[in-house]
């Protein structure tokens, strides 16, 4: 039965993606983000959704919690339309829809030749920004959860390593080798740390226990490296700002839970920043 359901929205995505790259970039952004408005409730729960925004917001009224709800699932429909558009960006056609902010970083991280762990989470379009500091000439792998679709995972996974990022690492155990050997070859780490974990360690998260990745942590007590956040956001639709943050430096004695810890509080000041812009569907607090 699952065969069946992931191969009719494996023909139902193609189809629109085709009908997206037909259509031209902002066209099918504004189409896709209509679309997903309407039917993107349909296939996830719309409580779900309003418990996680609640617990950011216990305060929030009805008006704004719709707002957030209606916002995040025409930011999802941008999103997938502008897979299509993905080698756009790569080169000077859409290049220019991305405003950088701390490019000086970037340029410092690849002068000083040392590899960082780079953060970020499911932000608007958030496959940008390991685009970014790949081509910005530094070596990058970028850590990623594999699709339940498998049809839908083959196609993502093709785009991704030939226009996002060349290093793409799926989460697990065999993964964790990679990530490691990747590191230690002098190539940096791109994660997002707001998934959804069946292991990790319990921090607060919005003020609720959280399963968090301990990856990070783990490596600057290792490594002793330096932790750099990532963010970015949609602006006017067709347009983005990606910012790069100072390199955070942890102290080795600093435990793996207070590490850990900080870092779910510098996500919580990004998506508070944008909430419309996160993806609030994840069943982020199973633990």
């Amino acid at each position: 039965m699952s065969l069946i359901k992931y191969l009719i929205q494996f023909i139902t995505i193609s189809f629109l993606l085709v009908l997206f790259r037909m259509l031209g970039f902002k066209i099918a952004s504004n189409i896709s983000s209509k679309i997903f408005t309407y039917i993107g409730p349909l296939f996830r729960s719309k409580n779900l959704i309003k418990e996680n925004i609640i617990k950011a917001y216990p305060k929030i009224e009805n008006k704004d919690l719709k707002k957030i709800i209606n916002g995040m699932w025409g930011n999802y429909g941008r999103i997938l339309s502008e897979y299509v558009f993905m080698k756009n960006f790569r080169n000077s056609k859409l290049s220019d829809n991305i405003i950088i902010k701390g490019q000086e970083i970037l340029d410092k991280i690849k002068s000083e030749n040392k590899p960082v762990i780079f953060i970020s989470g499911h932000f608007n379009n958030f496959e940008l920004m390991a685009m970014h500091i790949e081509k910005s000439g530094l070596e990058v792998a970028a850590i990623y959860r594999p699709l339940n679709n498998k049809f839908l995972n083959f196609f993502m996974e093709k785009i991704r390593k030939k226009f996002i990022c060349k290093h793409q690492i799926k989460k697990g155990i065999s993964g964790t080798k990679k990530i490691l050997n990747h590191f230690k070859n002098g190539t940096s780490i791109a994660l997002m740390i707001d998934q959804r974990l069946s292991q990790g360690i319990k921090t607060n998260f919005f003020n609720q226990e959280a399963l968090t990745t301990t990856i990070p942590a783990q490596f600057v007590k290792k490594f002793n490296c330096k932790i750099v956040p990532i963010y970015i956001e949609r602006i006017n639709k067709f347009n983005f700002a990606l910012k790069v943050y100072e390199p955070i430096s942890y102290s080795k004695d600093e435990t793996i839970h207070n590490i850990t810890s900080d870092l779910n509080k510098i996500l919580e000041k990004m998506i508070l920043k944008n909430p419309e812009q996160w993806i609030w569907s994840h069943n982020r607090w199973k633990v």
